[in-house]
Parts: C-alpha cells; structure tokens; sequence
C-alpha cells in the first residue's frame, strides 16, 4: 500500500454527520465537529454511552454513511478522494454478529478474501482460522458455532486482506471471559506485529488495561482525548484506607478537618486530592490522634470513575 509512512494511522477533521428529522423543522447532530488522530501501531480506545455517535463515526470509516462535513484519511488515504483504498486500509468487526449460516468458515474468509481481490496464492485462510481459534471449526456451517466463535470468525474476516487498521465494535458483548481473554490476546499480537487497533467497548476495565489513548465522545462531541493515565489523574481523588489495631469507638475530634470516615470497628478512610494533600500528611494525622495502625491501602480513580464524570453532564468540549 503506498502512502505517506509519515500519515497517522486515522486522522479526522471538523468531522459532522447531521440527520435530517422527518416531518419536523430540527435536524439531528449525530458526530458535531469531532477531530481526533490515531497514531500508527497504537491500540487506540473510543468510549461513549449509547448513541453518543461511536457507531456513525465507525460507520463513516467504513465507507457506510457519508459524512456531512470535515475530512477523514486512514493510512494517508482521503476516503473521499480514494474510497476504495482507503476501505482497503481498514478491517471492521462490528457488533452484529452478521454472517451468512450457510457458510462454512473456510467459504466465508475465501469469499471475503475475493471481494477484497486478493489472490488466490496471497490467501492465509488457514492461517487467520488458526490465530482465532477456529482451525477445528474451518468446514463446520457457521450457523453450528457458539456466538464467541461467531464473534471471533468476525474478527478473521476483516482480516482476510491485511489492513493495517483494525476496528472491533464491541468485539466482547455476550463472549464469557475465557473466550474475552483469548481474543484480546490476539488483539495483542497482532498490535505487536504492527496493525493499528481502534476499539470500542463499554467494558471500562478492558480499555484501560489495553488502550495506550482514549477519546470519549458524548451527544455527538469530543469530551476528551488523552492517555489513560492522564484521563484517571484528571480526577484528582484517592482513597487512603487504614487498618487499625483495636477497635474504634469514635473518630478523633483531631480529624474532622479531615474528609474521613469510619467503614467499620477497625477501618477508617481518607479521601483527599493527592495534588493538594500529602499521604504522609493523613498518616501522621492519625498516629497524633492515637490510632494504631496495623495495614495501609489506597485506592485511586479508575477509567470508570472519570467516564462518569464526564459523561454526567451536557458534552462540552474537551
């Protein structure tokens, strides 16, 4: 594929899908101004509630709604000015578990690797079918499959024609966690082998432990763009928990300048904005006040914590 090898894997700009309302004068903004720009080789999060436009921005990528304004490029490649080998830069899996039950696994990657023209003896049929676990499963009719191997056989087909960006829409909904760990551990090689993965999931703890960046779009809008790192320390809360070596009738009066409070006969909890009040503060707080401390833990803000947050209230932008 010749392109620029200096092009984001995604980049976005000014990106707007308005639809128009039947029978009423308003129309409806489904992405309103989004840019973003996925770096090549980088496992990149997009998170959002339901019908914040995750979808319709995935769908425009595809090729499967046109947009109303901004540019899109994927691989260097305008999806206006080069639809058809921009297309070809991407592999979807998307939510619907959209395959024809009459197809054997084998038929459907050879007849999706046909639609893409690739030839005959550049085919890994066998191959993609292997790294997804379904060498077993390859002359099986689809429609005899559990619906984490159908999800799976999804993956296999975007892959037929070597994208080297990869979308999975919700890859997980309704896979129990055996078949979830295997297939992010195949997410995981093939990031390390070099393909640029965009996913989309509301399971918060997953993307915080695969994703290097997240974006959270909410009514259409850009909220934020950051690592994850970054995103959670935008919070600025953590939770300092102590247990103690008797049990506590009472709080001290010492503490109330505090936010603490008792969890049970032997445990008390600080919560604090680490920017503005040290650890070693609170500690030496409770050992003046007498307390015996036999076990220390702190918790801090998670992904689904700042998703929350951000989410709670009219999108703004980020």
């Amino acid at each position: 594929m010749n392109t620029d090898s200096s092009a984001p894997a995604v980049a976005i700009q000014g990106l707007t899908k308005v639809y128009a309302r039947q029978g009423r004068g308003s129309s409806k903004h489904a992405l309103d101004n989004v840019s973003l720009t996925i770096r090549r080789g980088e496992i990149f999060g997009l998170l959002g509630p339901n019908g914040a436009g995750k979808s319709t921005l995935i769908n425009i990528l595809a090729g499967l709604v046109n947009k109303t304004a901004g540019t899109v490029a994927i691989w260097g490649l305008d999806i206006d000015r080069e639809p058809r080998a921009s297309r070809g830069a991407i592999g979807v899996v998307p939510q619907e578990l959209n395959i024809d039950p009459f197809f054997t696994p084998r038929e459907l990657l050879e007849v999706q690797a046909g639609l893409y023209g690739v030839p005959e003896a550049e085919r890994r049929t066998a191959e993609i079918l292997e790294a997804v676990g379904l060498a077993d499963k390859a002359t099986s009719y689809a429609r005899t499959l559990s619906g984490g191997m159908r999800r799976r056989l999804l993956v296999a087909k975007a892959m037929v024609h070597r994208p080297p960006v990869l979308v999975l829409d919700e890859p997980t909904a309704g896979v129990d966690v055996e078949l979830r760990q295997g297939l992010w551990d195949y997410v995981r090689r093939l990031n390390a082998a070099g393909t640029t993965i965009l996913l989309t999931t509301h399971y918060l703890p997953e993307a915080e432990q695969l994703c290097d960046r997240i974006a959270i779009i909410n009514h259409g809008r850009l909220i934020a763009c950051d690592t994850t790192k970054a995103l959670t320390s935008r919070l600025d809360r953590k939770e300092m928990r102590l247990i103690l070596d008797g049990d506590l009738a009472a709080l001290p009066p010492s503490l109330s300048r505090y936010d603490v409070v008792q969890k049970g006969p032997r445990e008390i909890a600080f919560r604090y904005r680490p920017s503005q009040v040290r650890a070693g503060t609170l500690l030496d707080a409770a050992r003046d006040a007498g307390l015996g401390i036999l076990d220390i833990s702190t918790e801090e803000s998670d992904l689904e914590d700042i998703f929350i947050e951000l989410t709670r209230a009219p999108a703004a932008t980020a």
